[in-house]
């Protein structure tokens, strides 16, 4: 008969809102007794068998604390501070007294904000959060409150069906919570071990047949939940609330532009993020971390970068559909890559069905440009070592949208408003400079014959792998290159002469360089600390152990559109002292940039 090998669960730490999907490995029984790992439902049995699934919940009479460093820990420490402080609770928490004093540098700006609140706001009357035995020392050992079960299933606020006690044994009890073989974890289950079980029936009778096969997970822990990123408007008064840009938007005539490289899976590996817990790394979590905090950007244009093809074609097209959005795809080419052809990432853009309609979609291939290049202008004896050089699977992804809002006024009736984005994701490699600036100049020259055919407002967005001051910055902010420019001097295929030609005349200006020209403010002034006064750009928008600095831009033309407010940048304080990025509030070794643009009223020529 059908027969189950192993069962395991591919990450170690169930998170609340992100599905878990074991893998389940049958022998089937022909002759050869094959191996399979589909899944065998009632619906379609396997010789004559299916499987069976159940989770369940146990329910202990004592209440379990996380700790708030550790996830996968106990918290046997709470912080009398943060109590005090009204703090979250949840980040009060503590494994052990070393766990404790590891993280109080961090720790201790929680309290610092707190205590400015409370200096800006007036004291409250604090809260009573419990009553704890004080070791004196601002941290308490924890004796929790024992939990009730519920009477029901829920998801949310629906039943699903009535709770099923299994078993009690040593004041412990499990509740059944689900009979698919996937299971997404629930604010109920927090702090519980959860059990899967699938079992081999019989088709016919209905009834189990041989022994059921188990595997327990670790405590479920909440979901990680970053501070909100507040927008600021360029006049220096705080936009009300947090993102809730909807109402305000579609009556000022106005958009908002996310761009964000999510790092790619492929690239996601414990070598090079050691400092990520395992869990928070895995694409099951990381996914629906960057899905939530995606959407709840609110942004009518995303622009995402390391888009992994399976990942855009499974998920990020299909999820972000179900919140309005159409999606626009360029995958790398595969001349260089040799990894599976799933893994290939590219460029997404995403837009706002309610907002913009498709007009036209150009795609720009690197490699193409190229071996064009080399075609035009390099010696035949020196071709294979020049594309050897300059094909490095690069892309960008050029989208015409056509606004179905409008700010024009009483002279203009009627006229189209247009606006072209352009999406990218610049080579990598930092000692091939010259094939970074050459990218940047090959996709200026492209979008400048899209303006000459069309009176469009321009978007460049993207990854660049470029620091500000850098030539391909350079050449996008200032429309030219310094002849002596140090970046110039790496130039062995003679590509890049004359310096005279490195030249565009798009009117472009980075959207966060108006943070140096906001108004006044404490905010403001933060926002300003977390900029470079040399360059008016971002400290950083990519921060990993090795490297800390900026790479990723909006670019805009400023003859068509002007910046009305800007995401806030994160600062150092902001992740967590002892890791970098991406971390388990953060998914992604790079921050998202959001800009919200208005189009300037035209003149009629």
């Amino acid at each position: 008969m059908l027969s189950v090998l192993r069962v395991h669960l591919p990450s170690d730490i169930p998170i609340v809102g992100c599905e878990l999907t074991p893998y389940v490995l049958l022998r089937r029984p022909n002759k050869d007794k094959s191996v399979i790992t589909e899944d065998v439902n009632e619906a379609a049995p396997v010789d004559g068998y299916f499987l069976r699934y159940k989770w369940y919940r146990i329910q202990s009479d004592k209440k379990v604390a996380i700790c708030s460093i550790h996830p996968s820990e106990q918290a046997t420490l709470q912080c009398l501070g943060c109590v005090k402080a009204k703090i979250p609770v949840s980040k009060s928490y503590h494994c052990s007294p070393k766990c404790f004093s590891d993280a109080w540098q961090h720790h201790r700006v929680l309290h610092e904000r707190a205590a400015s609140a409370v200096n800006e706001n007036g004291n409250e009357e604090e809260e009573i959060f419990g009553r704890f035995n004080s070791s004196g020392s601002g941290v308490i050992n924890t004796s929790l409150v024992s939990s009730q079960s519920s009477g029901s299933l829920a998801n949310g606020t629906t039943p699903l069906y009535p709770a099923a006690v299994t078993q009690r044994n040593g004041g412990e009890t499990w509740f059944e919570v689900g009979r698919a073989k996937t299971y997404t974890p629930t604010a109920d289950d927090i702090g519980h071990v959860l059990k899967f079980e699938c079992v081999v029936v019989d088709a016919e009778t209905k009834l189990p047949v041989g022994p059921s096969s188990t595997i327990l997970t670790s405590r479920v822990i909440p979901a990680p939940c970053p501070t909100p990123r507040r927008m600021f408007s360029v006049s220096g008064v705080d936009i009300p609330g947090h993102l809730d840009l909807d109402g305000r938007l579609s009556s000022s005539g106005t958009f908002t532009v996310l761009s964000y490289n999510i790092l790619s899976d492929a690239y996601a590996t414990n070598e090079l993020y050691s400092y990520c817990p395992s869990w928070a790394l895995s694409w099951a979590y990381r996914r629906q971390n960057l899905l939530r905090e995606i959407v709840g950007y609110r942004a009518d244009i995303v622009c995402l970068q390391e888009v992994q093809s399976n990942h855009f074609e499974e998920f990020f097209a299909p999820e972000l559909d179900k919140h309005g959005y159409q999606a626009l795809f360029k995958k790398k080419t595969a001349e260089v890559f040799s990894g599976s052809i799933n893994n290939i990432d590219g460029c997404a853009t995403f837009f706002r069905r309610d907002r913009f309609s498709h007009v036209k979609k150009y795609e720009v291939e690197f490699n193409k440009a190229a071996q064009s290049l080399t075609d035009a202008v390099v010696p035949i004896a020196q071709k294979k070592t020049a594309l050897n050089r300059l094909v490095k699977d690069n892309v960008a992804l050029i989208v015409v949208l056509e606004a179905k809002f409008s700010n024009q006024g009483v002279d203009n009736p009627g006229k189209r408003q247009l606006v072209c984005v352009a999406n990218t994701h610049v080579n990598v490699q930092q000692e091939l400079r010259d094939v970074k600036l050459w990218q940047v100049h090959t996709l200026l020259k492209g979008l400048e014959k899209i303006a000459a055919s069309a009176d469009i407002p321009m978007l460049v967005c993207g990854d660049f792998n470029s620091v500000p001051g850098s030539a391909p910055h350079t050449l996008l902010a200032l429309g030219k290159v310094d002849p002596m420019h140090p970046d110039l001097g790496v130039d062995p295929l003679g590509i890049l002469r004359p310096p005279t030609k490195l030249t565009h005349q798009l009117p472009l200006v980075s959207a966060y360089s108006s943070f140096a020209r906001m108004g006044v403010g404490l905010a403001l002034e933060q926002q300003r600390r977390r900029m470079d006064p040399n360059t008016n750009e971002p400290l950083f928008t990519n921060c990993t152990r090795d490297f800390i600095g900026t790479h990723d831009y909006i670019f805009y033309s400023a003859d068509s559109l002007t910046v009305e407010s800007l995401l806030e940048l994160l600062d150092e304080e902001s992740l967590r002292k002892d890791t970098a990025l991406p971390s388990p509030e953060w998914s992604s070794d790079h921050i998202a940039l959001l800009a919200e643009f208005r189009c300037k009223p035209r003149t009629r020529r």
